[in-house]
């Protein structure tokens, strides 16, 4: 190849190489739809006698906010209400990329309890297998969290911020899947939006409670909570992400 010739490729795959990676989405809106198993949620029986066939799966939406550096992810209320909405957690998560932090805001029944932790630090296995995600093709990945517990996460290189729903994270894109191995949680982007969010749209959510670290957290709500029955239940909801 002359000198030209080989001047001439390099600009080419050079106009190439921007074009597919201004093709890449740096900051958005990805919508998510969470289906809850209540079933597998609560499996005894005064709690089965308040769930029925026809609403056992509990559905909750929610945002997520995000750019390069930060990502805001909460709750999306219906507008007719919610009389199940106790039944499931609905945490709002704030992470912050460039500084290595996050924060998740818990609502206990009208008191507010604020989680502040650095990222974590998952050991992802990625497969080939691969799915349509509101019109990305993801690839799934694998957390073995623990002996028993497996978690699901589909995410796109098409989307470069490392976000996902709650503080899922650590993944060459954003995950736009997630869900545990027996289909007890499962959220689903339902659309993602090529937006620039403002900055109130990802920024640090105004609400004031007591700060705690995850250990100090569990400390002190295992011994609040000690002899109640679903003490368990509830502490295993808010560190299940962890």
């Amino acid at each position: 190849m002359s000198k030209v010739g080989g001047k001439l490729f390099l600009v080419l795959a050079l106009v190439l190489s921007s074009q597919v990676y201004s093709q890449v989405v740096m900051r958005g809106k990805i919508t998510f739809e969470r289906r809850t198993n209540l079933y597998k949620q609560f499996d005894d029986e005064r709690m089965r006698k308040m769930i029925d066939e026809k609403n056992k799966i509990k559905i909750d939406n929610f945002a997520l906010y995000f750019n390069d550096s930060v990502s805001m992810f909460s709750y999306v209320a219906p507008e007719g209400g919610d009389p199940m909405s106790w039944m499931t957690m609905k945490n709002t998560v704030y992470m912050n990329w460039e500084e290595n932090k996050r924060e998740v805001f818990y609502d206990f029944w009208g008191t507010s309890i604020i989680l502040q932790d650095s990222m974590v630090n998952r050991q992802w296995k990625i497969t080939d297998k691969t799915r349509n995600i509101a019109g990305y093709e993801c690839t799934r990945a694998i957390w073995q969290k623990n002996d028993t517990t497996r978690i699901y996460a589909w995410f796109t290189t098409d989307i470069a911020p490392t976000v996902g729903p709650e503080i899922i994270g650590g993944l060459p894109g954003a995950v736009l899947g997630l869900a545990t191995e027996d289909g007890g949680i499962v959220y689903f982007a339902t659309s993602v939006e090529k937006i620039a969010p403002t900055a109130e749209q990802l920024a640090r959510p105004k609400t004031k409670g007591k700060e705690y670290s995850p250990a100090a957290l569990r400390q002190e709500l295992t011994e609040k909570m000690k002899g109640e029955p679903y003490a368990n239940r509830v502490i295993d909801g808010i560190f299940f992400w962890e």
